[in-house]
C-alpha cells in the first residue's frame, strides 16, 4: 500500500513504527547484546597470530578526521530504522536471520584469520573517541562489518522506500548516509580500503539473500495485487 501524500506517508512511518514495538525493542536489544558479547570476546582472544592489513594509496591519502567519529557511531541509529519499519512478526524473524548470517561470516573470518589496522600515528580526542575504542578497537578489521551493516541497511531501505513511493531525495539520502558511514571507517582509521570492500561485498551478499529469501518481494507483491483487485484495499 503506498500513501497518496505526504500526510499519509508520515502516518504510515509513524503506524510501522508502532507495530510489534515490544517485540522490535528486546528482539533488537538482544541481538546487539550478543553480537558485541561475540564480538569483543573474538576480538580479546584471538586463537592464531594477527596479520596487519595492508595500506593502499587511498589509506595514506585519506587523513584521520576526528569529526568522522560522529559518522562512524551513526551506524548504531542508521541499522535500526529497518527493524522499525518492517510490519511483519515473520519477516523481522527473516531480516535477523540475515543479519546473524552477516555476523557469523564476519565472526569466523576474524576467528580463522584475525586482523588489525597498523598503527598510523595518529590519536584522536574527545570523549566520544574514548568510548567507541573501549569497544571497537582496530582489531577484527577484514571484512568491516561496520561497512557491511551498513551496505545491508542501505540495500533494505532502498527496496523500502521504493515500495511505498517515498520521494527521490530519500533514496538519496539513504545513499548519502551509508557512503558517509563507509567514508567514516577509512577517516578514523578504524579500516583500511581493504576491510571496507571486503564488508561491502558481505553487505551485498547479505543484501541480496534478504531480497530474495526474506519475503520482501511476496509481501509486495500480494499487497500490489491487493490493491488491484479489491475497491476496499485501495482505500486503505
Amino acid at each position: 500500500m503506498i500513501p497518496s501524500s505526504k500526510t499519509g506517508l508520515l502516518r504510515d512511518l509513524v503506524r510501522r513504527l508502532k507495530v510489534q514495538f515490544w517485540f522490535k525493542t528486546f528482539g533488537g536489544a538482544g541481538f546487539m547484546v550478543l553480537f558485541f558479547w561475540g564480538y569483543i570476546y573474538i576480538l580479546r582472544h584471538a586463537v592464531f597470530p594477527v596479520t596487519d592489513m595492508p595500506l593502499l594509496a587511498i589509506d595514506r591519502w585519506i587523513s584521520y578526521q576526528n569529526s568522522a567519529w560522529l559518522l562512524y557511531v551513526s551506524l548504531w541509529l542508521y541499522v535500526q530504522l529497518p527493524v522499525t519499519m518492517i510490519e511483519n512478526r515473520w519477516e523481522l524473524i527473516r531480516y535477523g536471520v540475515a543479519a546473524a548470517a552477516i555476523s557469523a561470516i564476519g565472526f569466523a573470518i576474524f576467528i580463522f584469520w584475525p586482523t588489525a589496522v597498523p598503527p598510523v600515528g595518529v590519536e584522536g580526542d574527545g570523549a566520544l573517541l574514548a568510548a567507541v575504542r573501549n569497544i571497537d578497537t582496530t582489531g577484527n578489521s577484514c571484512p568491516s562489518l561496520h561497512v557491511a551493516f551498513s551496505v545491508f541497511t542501505a540495500l533494505w531501505l532502498d527496496r523500502f522506500v521504493r515500495r511505498i513511493g517515498a520521494v527521490s531525495w530519500v533514496r538519496w539520502a539513504n545513499a548519502v548516509w551509508c557512503l558517509g558511514i563507509v567514508y567514516s571507517t577509512l577517516a578514523t582509521k578504524q579500516h583500511v580500503l581493504l576491510d571496507a570492500l571486503a564488508g561491502a561485498a558481505l553487505g551485498y551478499v547479505g543484501g541480496w539473500m534478504q531480497a530474495r529469501y526474506g519475503g520482501e518481494g511476496r509481501t509486495a507483491a500480494a499487497s500490489a495485487e491487493l490493491a488491484q483487485t479489491s475497491p476496499a484495499a485501495r482505500k486503505l
